[in-house]
């Protein structure tokens, strides 16, 4: 299977991740137009397994190295299974809350807050799991330097939040999009380290007998979001958070190029998942998190740039976007530098 050898590679490859996970909400965006987050989440869900399966029967089953994937998933523990399922299960219940904050709120608002909050959790989660491992952990330090300042950021991204201009959105329904992205955070910061658990994080050329691969990881990931997806998903269809309930029925009048789209946003969100278990021997399970969590800073780029989420916002919310990049880029590169 495909293994990366340098720390080096690793960060490039953690910045792939980061890019995949602030870009894959503009597939929602574009579905929006037409299809309600609800059922575009279908296709994502869809289009992620499809996207693990590919890797896992390509990078997952090439060259010497590491078991390939189908007498990786042979060997695999019950246990470990578990945890990559339960990660799977957490991470889609967030994910959930998340996308309906996208659908309320917008990118450059759900991101920052929700995965910017998932990136601070997920890093101390991630690092027990590591130091509990005996994985790479980093500099302490300049992680809590680069986490804090990451916190920073989440301010200054809340604070511009509530600056923003007549957008469509009531102020009700713009609170309640805040709440269910902090929501979203707390609960997405569990589901790495419950995946990482199962992993042997230390050594992928010859993993300990009874763990995964990050390609069978991402697979058996991807399963059990799309199994607790019929619970999830079935709820908020009927439940919704806002708007009118939608049915199974509505799903299957969308026409191709709405399905394809939504399967695009799962592929992409994939690819950057299974980057960030990839890499995860060589720049540790807490640095490997951290940077592609940094999604916030890429989402809040497409939303204000792209979508100008902020148009019309009152004066000085520019420099509140300004000082949030800044914070961002700054956390980023001190979280980078503790791994080195």
């Amino acid at each position: 299977m495909f293994i990366v050898n340098s720390y080096t590679l690793a960060v490039i490859l953690c910045f792939v991740t980061m890019l995949c996970w602030g870009s894959w909400g503009n597939t929602q965006k574009l579905a929006a137009k037409s299809w309600r987050y609800e059922l575009f989440y279908w296709d994502y869900v869809i289009g992620m397994v499809l996207f693990a399966l590919i890797l896992a029967f390509t990078a997952g089953s090439i060259g010497e190295a590491g078991r390939p994937f189908i007498a990786d998933l042979k060997q695999a523990s019950g246990t470990s299974l578990l945890w990559i399922v339960l990660g799977g299960v957490i991470f889609n219940l967030s994910n959930i809350l998340l996308s309906a904050s996208t659908s309320i709120a917008g990118m450059s608002v759900a991101f920052p807050l929700g995965v910017g909050l998932a990136l601070v959790l997920g890093v101390i989660n991630n690092y027990r799991v590591a130091v509990s491992q005996g994985s790479k952990t980093g500099d302490v330090t300049l992680l809590v330097i680069g986490v804090l300042l990451v916190v920073c950021a989440i301010v200054c991204n809340g604070i511009a939040s509530g600056r923003k201009g007549d957008s469509g959105v009531s102020k009700a329904d713009q609170r309640k999009g805040i709440i269910l992205a902090l929501c979203a955070g707390v609960i997405m910061s569990f589901f790495s380290s419950f995946v990482m658990r199962a992993m042997d994080t230390t050594n992928f050329v010859s993993p300990e007998a009874g763990k995964v691969t990050p390609y069978t990881a991402i697979v058996v990931f991807t399963l059990g979001v799309l199994l607790s997806n019929f619970v999830f998903n079935t709820i908020a269809m009927r439940k919704p958070f806002v708007g009118e309930p939608v049915s199974y029925a509505q799903y299957f009048k969308g026409n191709c190029s709405t399905h394809l789209v939504g399967m695009l946003g799962g592929a992409i969100w994939c690819l950057g998942t299974a980057l960030s278990y990839i890499t995860a021997e060589k720049a540790g399970p807490a640095v490997s998190y951290a940077l592609g969590q940094g999604a916030p800073m890429v989402a809040a780029i497409w939303g204000v740039f792209i979508w100008k989420e902020f148009k019309g916002a009152k004066k000085g919310t520019g420099a509140l976007l300004a000082a949030m990049f800044v914070l961002f880029v700054a956390g980023l590169a001190a979280i980078v530098v503790a791994g080195l």
